[in-house]
């Protein structure tokens, strides 16, 4: 059975991004549905990823979903100087899921100003 994961890295600094906000939305079947499922709220470890998978198993499901990494309340707390308001407050990161078995992992790199993301394994 496939999983979902995530993993964060805090380019600023160098490290894994700990202790930071993460929700998952259930987006619908097709771009553009009229959808928005919250499947719940996870916060990242030491090393910058969940202690469990986003969704694994029977709770994997084809379609389209939304990450929302909330790295502006992130790197506040980090004491990381940014503008008022901060330039990135919440980063959506919307993909599809079109296998239930296969593995899916989104990661994240994030500084205050930019953030990169690929379907890693």
């Amino acid at each position: 059975m496939g999983r979902l994961s995530t993993h964060v890295l805090d380019t600023a600094q160098g490290r894994p991004a700990h202790d930071l906000r993460i929700d998952l939305y259930y987006l619908g079947e097709r771009p553009g549905a009229d959808v928005r499922e919250h499947l719940g709220t996870f916060r990242t470890n030491e090393d910058g990823r969940t202690d469990t998978p986003l969704l694994a198993g029977d709770a994997l499901r084809t379609g389209y979903f939304e990450l929302a990494f909330h790295i502006g309340p992130y790197f506040s707390e980090q004491g990381l100087e940014q503008t008022n308001p901060s330039f990135l407050h919440t980063v959506p990161v919307r993909f599809g899921l079109a296998d239930t078995a296969a593995n899916y992992h989104v990661p994240l790199l994030a500084s205050p100003y930019g953030y990169s993301t690929y379907r890693g394994s």
